[in-house]
């Protein structure tokens, strides 16, 4: 969940609204986690149609309600494949339901389309495969949340404190390399935080997928910022107060849990992704 592209312009009135946003939506996010089953699933659901929404409000427009419908449609029942156990089912569903709606819309459109439903379709997908049912599928959402969120806050302070190079100035003006170093490290260290809370952790096989995850989580960032830039768009919504849109706090927790749950297919398969992320 990472900070827009312009944070370091942001008034303190909007800081001290983002501040509360986040002191209210951290605690709500870590609870979902831990209850997992449907609540958890639901929870994601709701965040994947609210990015479906921004996306095709910065694609096409708000007009689009037949097709938000329909792509929707095919999230939910999507949702419902995957707490069932059948995610491989889930993800050919999202790839049907995208190239259901690229037919109704128009050709420079339909990739676009295409490239939102994937995005929505993998910002649900991806959480409830990683949480599962078991208490290590909670500790692997909590690294993932730890990393991402203090990559987030740090990188914002420290570019503030540091300056320095731009990160990639054509498309996020205000990110620094001193900020991406200081998130990096600072993900790292919250990542030994966890390994110690939860324990039974290789604390340095933990501290390198930290530092994957953080890195990715920070390319997300950017890669969210190259699609608003693209649509001239500063937020993707204003739904969340002095954050902008659900899509501008989870670009950079999309990118990371897709790596993680990559990595924990890799080495845990369907059956325990979490541990295959989490034990080394």
């Amino acid at each position: 969940m990472t900070a827009p592209a312009d944070t370091s312009e942001r008034k303190p009135s909007n800081l001290l609204l983002r501040v509360i946003s986040a002191a209210v939506m951290a605690p709500v996010a870590i609870g979902v986690a831990y209850l997992g089953g449907w609540v958890f699933a639901v929870f994601w659901v709701l965040a994947a149609l609210a990015v479906l929404w921004e996306w095709i409000g910065l694609v096409a427009g708000r007009d689009h309600r037949l097709m938000l419908v329909s792509c929707g449609g095919a999230i939910v029942a999507a949702a419902v494949l995957a707490w069932t156990d059948h995610p491989v089912a889930a993800v050919l569903l999202i790839v049907l339901g995208a190239l259901a709606a690229s037919i109704f819309v128009p050709r420079t459109q339909r990739l676009w389309i295409v490239a939102g439903i994937g995005y929505a379709g993998s910002m649900m997908l991806a959480p409830i495969v990683l949480r599962g049912e078991d208490w290590t599928g909670f500790a692997a959402i909590v690294l993932l949340f730890a990393v991402v969120w203090t990559t987030d806050v740090l990188a914002y302070f420290t570019g503030r404190a540091i300056g320095g190079p731009k990160l990639m100035p054509s498309v996020s003006p205000k990110k620094t390399w001193s900020g991406a170093v200081g998130g990096t490290i600072g993900a790292i260290v919250a990542s030994w935080a966890v390994a110690t809370m939860f324990g039974g952790l290789n604390i340095a096989a933990i501290a390198a997928v930290a530092f994957v995850l953080s890195i990715v989580s920070q390319a997300g960032d950017l890669l969210e910022s190259q699609v608003k830039r693209h649509f001239n768009a500063k937020d993707a919504s204003q739904l969340i107060p002095g954050h902008g849109g659900v899509m501008d706090r989870l670009d950079g927790f999309w990118a990371a849990v897709i790596v993680a749950v990559a990595i924990g297919l890799w080495r845990g398969g369907f059956d325990e992704p979490a541990r295959g992320l989490l034990i080394w």
